[in-house]
């Protein structure tokens, strides 16, 4: 080794070598006395080495004069590149960590301070390459191990950018290969000087650069959502430069990236967002294609909470309507000639927007308010809000250009200001006042008004008072009549949904205690009045929204309308009425069930409909139906029977009347889809049978138990349970009935083995629940249930069940 690098150094010189000095001489022999311990096999040697060659190269460089440090450079060029450069490449693969290190530094060493740094990037790439993107890198693990070095490398990378310049033309392949895998580095540090690299290097090179852009913009997009903000930003402001000297194909595929950094909570990476996307807008060379794309994003952050944020926005949105202008000064000239004045209700004249900016939103609305329109009434609450506030601010741009999408905007503040966001509402108030100040009265109440009567809603409303509010008093007068007449209508002025507090201010206007009492000398007048119009309503019907308030908050002074109440609630819950208003009546009526002796049965008198709410209100409703609507009616339908017989204003006699009316109809209830629907049936049958008691019909109970037994299989552990609850009752039912060996024998023994399955039931709940229904009705038939019991014990996974079981049969008393 020592006489391969004393012949290298005794070498005549080559062409590049011509010049070298006296000095460049001196420290090559110094060079060659230090090179050969690079190749000692003992780390501690390699080290010292690389230790001694630092003092060198040091040495060698003094502190000089600027006009003598261009002589030094071409001095140092030569034993660089031909003595120290290749045995540094291969000490970046040494063994030992603190070797590697030291190469890399003593290689940044030495092209800062080569004459020819350029001269080095043909073994230079290749050997980062090695180190950065082996075939180990595609596997996620990257040949050089330590952060700290890849960090090292990356840097030496961004350097040799920065002082190759277009020299790394020939090299891309390889300098993009070390960055698609150094931008999804672990180590976070590596990612930011990796982004910082990928911006140098488009910028170095623009002439090729565009022919390998696209293959650094996956890395880029999976870490611009990395937990590091710094990153973020890195990987955001490296985009922008790889776009921007790259390929306009990329753009698409950033787009949704970036526009989800819009809701980043780190300031600095919106404002990352901000500069780049304005960057874009003036200075990219295919933005006219992607203006429609670029402008929703910068407009967005012009409501941005923080104001820097906020004005930085406005700078560059400012800049890029004044360019724009300037570029199509020629298709603007008459504008720019007869400029008009603000419209003379415009909310901030002296801050219109400029023409170009103006021009700019009017000519590209089209394109975007389509996906502002979707966004609005979007799931994340987020993404309603900023598109609320970029559809306020589009708006104001537009100007009276807004009317040819007057139908879309409307029915979109329609539905947003239904949003239970206030944000989202107040920039959609906003957005209203200004259709109202660009557009003429007679277009928006062409549109506002046939919606309110054909809908009316409290959006609706919302949105022709913002209107209003934002229309000139002057261009409006002419038409005050026409929407004072609409708002008059029924239907619009009778639908108020702020009904406590309109109530409690009528009470109070007639010097009343409270609402109780409005409520008890209106409540018949009232009821009957609504009653006149039934027959028509639909669930958008005032009349219909008023009868739920007067059946919700009336209390007991509904006890005093029955005669007019019941009919009505029949006639409506009828199948063939709106199913939709059903749904809308049934949970009403449920509520009033409930708390009956304070509501329908205040006066007593309840007991007298209930035929009619049986069997021409619950009957009717629980028949099957094809539908998810019509399996919610029954779902509903058995809400009320419930809340009627745990109402305890019905009498044992009563409960068996509705028992024999609709105990056909509840045992089919439970095979419905709803669990609530059969956990209430399970109940109510429990119910039912405790009140029967004695008394039962043996053929209709019979019929009964089969149905439970198969709830014991249902997917709910609730249902499970209750319908054991329910067996229990039905064998006390059995055995208050003195003809049990005659008619109950086979049915009990079918029972007991049924039961005896469930007995080793996987979930132990159950298990406990069906031990004591076997309990309960042990005392039928003792004998055989023990014969049973032990037919099978041997059967289940654990028989200790059945042993205790079995101890219970063995301590009763015998049989008499």
């Amino acid at each position: 080794m020592a006489a391969l690098v004393a012949a290298e150094a005794a070498a005549p010189p080559g062409p590049a070598e011509a010049a070298e000095t006296a000095e460049a001489a001196e420290l090559s022999r110094a060079l060659s006395r230090l090179l050969p311990g690079l190749e000692a096999d003992s780390k501690l040697s390699r080290r010292r080495a690389l230790e001694a060659l630092q003092r060198a190269i040091e040495a060698a460089w003094p502190e000089e004069p600027a006009a003598e440090s261009a002589a030094a450079a071409a001095g140092f060029q030569g034993p660089w590149a031909r003595l120290l450069l290749p045995r540094l490449l291969r000490c970046l693969a040494d063994p030992a960590e603190g070797c590697r290190a030291l190469a890399a530094h003593l290689l940044g060493l030495g092209l800062r301070r080569a004459a020819r740094p350029r001269d080095a990037l043909p073994r230079l790439l290749p050997a980062l390459v090695a180190r950065l993107a082996g075939p180990e890198s595609e596997r996620g693990r990257p040949p050089e191990t330590c952060e700290e070095l890849r960090l090292a490398l990356v840097q030496l990378l961004g350097l040799a950018v920065r002082l190759g310049g277009a020299a790394l033309a020939p090299h891309l392949d390889d300098a993009v290969r070390v960055l698609r895998c150094t931008l999804l580095d672990p180590f976070a540090a590596v990612r930011r000087e990796s982004c910082q690299c990928a911006a140098s290097l488009a910028r170095a090179t623009p002439d090729h650069f565009h022919m390998q852009s696209e293959s650094l913009i996956g890395p880029l997009m999976q870490s611009i959502s990395h937990q590091h903000w710094k990153v973020r930003v890195a990987v955001i402001e490296a985009t922008g430069s790889v776009i921007q000297f790259g390929s306009g194909k990329s753009v698409d595929d950033v787009l949704p990236h970036f526009a989800q950094r819009l809701f980043d909570d780190v300031p600095q990476v919106r404002q990352a967002v901000t500069c780049v996307v304005g960057g874009w807008l003036l200075d990219l060379r295919d933005r006219y294609s992607f203006f429609h794309k670029l402008i929703p994003l910068l407009l967005s952050n012009l409501e941005d909470d923080i104001p820097e944020i906020a004005l930085a926005a406005a700078s560059l949105w400012e800049k890029v309507g004044l360019q724009w202008q300037r570029e199509n000064e020629d298709d603007l000239k008459d504008k720019l000639d007869f400029a008009s004045p603000p419209p003379a209700h415009h909310p901030s004249p002296d801050n219109r927007p400029g023409l170009g900016c103006r021009e700019l939103v009017f000519r590209n609305l089209s394109k975007i308010l389509p996906a502002i329109c979707h966004d609005v009434t979007d799931w994340v609450a987020g993404t309603r809000v900023k598109a609320a506030q970029l559809l306020a601010v589009l708006l104001l741009h537009a100007e009276d250009h807004v009317t040819q999408h007057l139908e879309v905007v409307l029915r979109t503040l329609r539905r947003a200001c239904a949003d239970d966001d206030r944000a989202v509402v107040r920039s959609c108030i906003r957005s209203a006042e200004l259709v109202g100040a660009f557009v003429s009265p007679e277009v928006f109440l062409k549109l506002v008004l046939p919606a309110l009567k054909k809908s009316p809603s409290p959006s609706g409303l919302l949105i022709l008072a913002s209107i209003v509010r934002g229309c000139p008093r002057e261009a409006l007068r002419p038409h005050l009549t026409l929407v004072a007449t609409e708002l008059a209508r029924p239907h619009i002025c009778q639908g108020s949904e702020n009904v406590r507090e309109t109530m409690d201010a009528l009470a109070a206007a007639q010097d009343m205690d409270g609402r109780q009492d409005l409520y008890r000398e209106h409540a018949g007048p009232l009821v009957e009045w609504l009653a006149a119009s039934h027959h028509d309503w639909t669930v958008h019907s005032a009349e219909l929204l008023q009868f739920v308030v007067v059946v919700n908050h009336a209390g007991p002074a509904l006890g005093e309308v029955l005669p007019h109440l019941v009919p009505v609630l029949r006639s409506c819950l009828q199948p063939a009425r709106d199913p939709q208003m059903r749904l809308r009546l049934f949970p009403s009526l449920s509520r009033v069930l409930l708390s009956a002796k304070q509501t329908v049965d205040s006066q007593g008198h309840f007991h007298h409909y209930l035929d009619t709410v049986t069997k021409d209100i619950l009957v009717p409703n629980l028949q099957w139906h094809a539908g998810k609507t019509a399996a919610a009616i029954r779902t509903a339908a058995v809400s009320c029977l419930w809340a009627l017989i745990s109402s305890e204003v019905l009498s044992d006699e009563q409960i068996r009347k509705v028992q024999e009316t609709l105990m056909p109809q509840i045992l089919t209830s439970l095979e419905e889809d709803s669990q609530m629907t059969r956990l209430i049936s399970c109940q109510i049958i429990n119910t039912f049978l405790k009140t029967s008691g004695g008394v039962a019909d043996a053929d209709k109970l019979i019929k009964v138990y089969p149905e439970l037994l198969k709830r014991l299989d249902d997917v709910s552990h609730e249902v499970r349970l209750a319908a054991t609850s329910a067996l229990v009752t039905w064998l006390a039912c059995v055995r208050s009935d003195d003809d049990v060996k005659s008619c109950y024998q086979s049915h009990i023994q079918f029972l007991y083995r049924e039961l005896l399955v469930y007995l080793d039931d996987p979930d132990s709940t159950v298990q406990d629940a069906v031990l004591e229904v076997l309990k309960a009705g042990s005392v039928l038939f003792p004998e055989l249930l023990a014969r049973e019991t032990e037919a099978v014990i041997h059967k289940h996974r654990s028989p200790a069940l059945c042993q205790q079981l079995l101890q219970h049969l063995q301590a009763q008393p015998p049989a008499q």
